[in-house]
């Protein structure tokens, strides 16, 4: 099965920090927190029925551009996302310090 990404421009409330967050389409965690939403198979899809919190666990920086990696708290399932232009990065270098 290929892997196709799907838009879905979408606002949410973080159920983290409560944040009030304005999707662009790629948004699928918090700027703020950084904690996300267990809703996706695959990217956009939003056919994940786990509906799980996703903590942030890692991240990495390749070619210029920062990836965090993810716990669902429910299922355990760990992933891989690209960060936005709005993230905290002052949380991003903390993930591993609060480990």
């Amino acid at each position: 099965m290929t892997k196709k990404f799907q838009r879905k421009i979408e606002e949410f409330t973080c159920n983290v920090c409560n944040r009030r967050v304005k999707g662009n389409g790629y948004t699928d965690h918090c700027p703020e927190c950084l904690w996300g939403k267990h809703v996706d198979i695959n990217p956009g899809d939003r056919k994940a029925k786990c509906h799980g919190a996703m903590k942030p666990i890692d991240f990495e920086e390749k070619s210029g551009q920062i990836r965090l990696k993810y716990q669902c708290q429910k299922c355990s399932h760990i992933f891989w996302v690209k960060t936005g232009s709005g993230d905290n990065y002052e949380k991003i270098i903390n993930i591993k310090v609060d480990l």
